[in-house]
């Protein structure tokens, strides 16, 4: 599978172990920055990588930030991005089972290195279980996204 990797500057250094196990477990990836520990905005690297894979240039994303909250904000804008901020084994897991996440969202200053690993096996090894009542619910998640797009103005 392709994956879409970014970070800002306090996920950079996690963001580059996670690329190499990207090529450990043989993953195409596309590495949307940042490039370097310099100071940046998480807004554009997380916009970067959802809309690779909104645009189909990749099946899913990982983002890093300090917390993760801001990625997982700025992400969830795109629509048909479903953005999960994770730091455990479940909701890396439950959220693509359930929910159909699409980009795993993490914490660089919240969890440790193997951790992060973690959740990223347990995030690429999941999938969809495509089940009546998460079908049932994404559908009114989409309906909610579809109802909103393009109608609210910037606060």
């Amino acid at each position: 599978m392709k994956i879409a990797i970014g970070a800002d500057h306090a996920g950079f250094e996690l963001k580059e172990r996670v690329k190499k196990l990207m090529v450990e477990l043989k993953h195409e990836m596309v590495d949307l920055g940042t490039h370097s520990t310099a100071p940046v905005d998480y807004p554009d690297f997380a916009e970067a990588v959802a809309l690779a894979v909104r645009d189909g240039k990749a099946g899913r994303g990982i983002l890093v930030c300090g917390s993760g909250i801001g990625a997982s904000v700025a992400a969830n804008k795109i629509p048909g991005v479903r953005a999960g901020l994770c730091h455990d084994h479940y909701s890396a897991h439950q959220g693509v089972e359930h929910d159909d996440m699409n980009v795993l969202v993490m914490g660089g200053r919240v969890i440790g290195e193997a951790v992060a690993l973690e959740l990223v096996r347990a995030f690429l090894d999941s999938r969809y279980t495509h089940e009546d009542r998460h079908e049932r619910r994404l559908g009114k998640v989409k309906a909610i996204e579809a109802h909103f797009m393009g109608t609210r103005r910037p606060e």
